[in-house]
């Protein structure tokens, strides 16, 4: 299959069904879901394991992919996709969510080791890489000593709520940025943002 330069293959990490939901390890699916409502599409159907959607944006052609395999095969549709389409690695964009960021922040990266994430390390073993970028959002530590295992797999706590949804919508921004203006100049504008600052949110400065 010829590589296509143009061809963006946007990844949103999440676990199927309607338990798994709203839970935290779902925020990277819900990003790319935003978006692609945002964009006039959904995501629908089952081809390669996952839920699908495709459009153009300013000229790249995008697919934009929810994977329904749980979290720790994930690798298995990105790669299905990636060889289909023949995407070069740089331009596999994954979100997922970060326990070591709080939630509020958002970074984007390139490369760097998956960080425990068991979906990203899925996507690591499939490609062969790690050289793709990724979009880590936020999610914090637990509050009240939960087990990890358990607090990704739950929603976030009440006085989350709304911080969460604004977090969804600027991780689909920064989605959207890493293909209209590419990866670099979307960590420049993304990065520094924090949602949880006094003052309602800190910005990057122009």
């Amino acid at each position: 299959m010829k590589h296509h330069k143009e061809l963006h293959l946007i990844v949103g990490l999440g676990n199927p069904g309607a338990e798994y939901e709203n839970t935290r390890h779902n925020i990277g699916y819900r990003a790319v879901a935003l978006w692609c409502h945002t964009l006039g599409m959904r995501l629908s159907g089952r081809r390669f394991q996952s839920k699908s959607a495709s459009s153009t944006l300013e000229g790249h052609k995008i697919i934009c992919i929810g994977p329904q395999t749980y979290m720790n095969r994930s690798g298995e549709a990105v790669r299905a996709w990636a060889t289909y389409y023949g995407v070069e690695t740089g331009n596999i964009l994954v979100l997922h969510d970060d326990l070591d960021l709080p939630l509020g922040k958002i970074k984007i990266v390139k490369g760097g080791g998956a960080g425990g994430h068991k979906g990203v390390l899925s996507v690591m073993h499939h490609l062969g890489s790690t050289d793709f970028p990724r979009v880590k959002i936020g999610i914090g530590r637990p509050r009240y000593n939960e087990a990890i295992e358990g607090y990704v797999l739950t929603s976030f706590y009440s006085d989350e709520a709304e911080t969460a949804e604004a977090v969804i919508q600027m991780a689909a921004d920064a989605a959207q940025l890493c293909v209209s203006e590419g990866v670099e100049s979307a960590m420049n504008r993304i990065n520094c943002q924090n949602l949880i600052t006094e003052g309602g949110g800190k910005r990057c400065r122009d």
